[in-house]
Parts: C-alpha cells; sequence; structure tokens
C-alpha cells in the first residue's frame, strides 16, 4: 500500500501451505522489480530473519512490527492498522468475504477489483454497492 495515497503497490496471493517467509521473500522481490523506489516495509511476526534478510540484500529495510506482549486481545499495532484496515476494505466485496476463487491469480484480480471501487469511491465521493447496502 501507498500510505500518502493509499494505492495498491502489488497483490500476491499464496497457498496456505507456502510459509511467511517463502512469500515474503517472493513478494519482496517482485516488489523491488517493479517499485525499485520502495526502502521500506513493515511486516508482522510471521516474518523471520529470512524475509528481513532478503530485504536488506534488495535495498529494501525490513521491520518486524511485534504485538503488545502486555495487552490481551485486540490492540492497535503500530503500522499493522494499515494492512488490517485494507482487508476491512476488501472483505465489503462480498465475493472476497469468501474464498470462492479456485485459482491465486483470480483471488489477486478480484482483489485488485475491490481496491479499484475503493479508489473510485474516494475519487467520486459516491458509494459503491457492496453486500452491506445492496
Amino acid at each position: 500500500m501507498d500510505q500518502s495515497q493509499r494505492l495498491l503497490l502489488l497483490v500476491m496471493v499464496t497457498a496456505a501451505g507456502v510459509s511467511d517467509n517463502d512469500a515474503g521473500k517472493q513478494l519482496l522481490t517482485r516488489l523491488a522489480e517493479s517499485h525499485p523506489t520502495v526502502t521500506k516495509a513493515w511486516v508482522d511476526t510471521g516474518y523471520k530473519t529470512q524475509a528481513v534478510e532478503h530485504g536488506a540484500m534488495l535495498g529494501i529495510d525490513v521491520d518486524v512490527v511485534p504485538r503488545n506482549a502486555q495487552v490481551k486481545g485486540f490492540s492497535v499495532v503500530p503500522r499493522r492498522w494499515v494492512v488490517e484496515r485494507s482487508f476491512g476494505w476488501i472483505m465489503m466485496h462480498r465475493r472476497l468475504a469468501r474464498d470462492y476463487e479456485t485459482k491465486p491469480e483470480h483471488s489477486e484480480s478480484m482483489i485488485r477489483l475491490a481496491m479499484i471501487s475503493n479508489l473510485a469511491k474516494r475519487a467520486t465521493g459516491e458509494t459503491t454497492i457492496t453486500w452491506h447496502n445492496p
């Protein structure tokens, strides 16, 4: 996500069996190739040293954002709210509220469409039809 404009830069959907580190390394490689000016990334604790080291090799400073161990249950974690907010926007589109797609490419396309819809909503001030307000 581009924080200043809230634009989606890259989407990558993987099978559930792919580790966070492996997916993270693939994503960072694709990000460095398609957006060479990106120099900073924040990740959750599922990404261990392999992804952080791979990012460093690509010139991307990868910071792991840990959970607040002192708080039980949900708490807002710096930088993590950007991801959670994005998931919320995506889930407003009924087709993405469940895992209906059989191919990762289809899921990626549906996520792009959802984010285009959100961008159009912000640009025009109009609300788009979602499954919450048919």
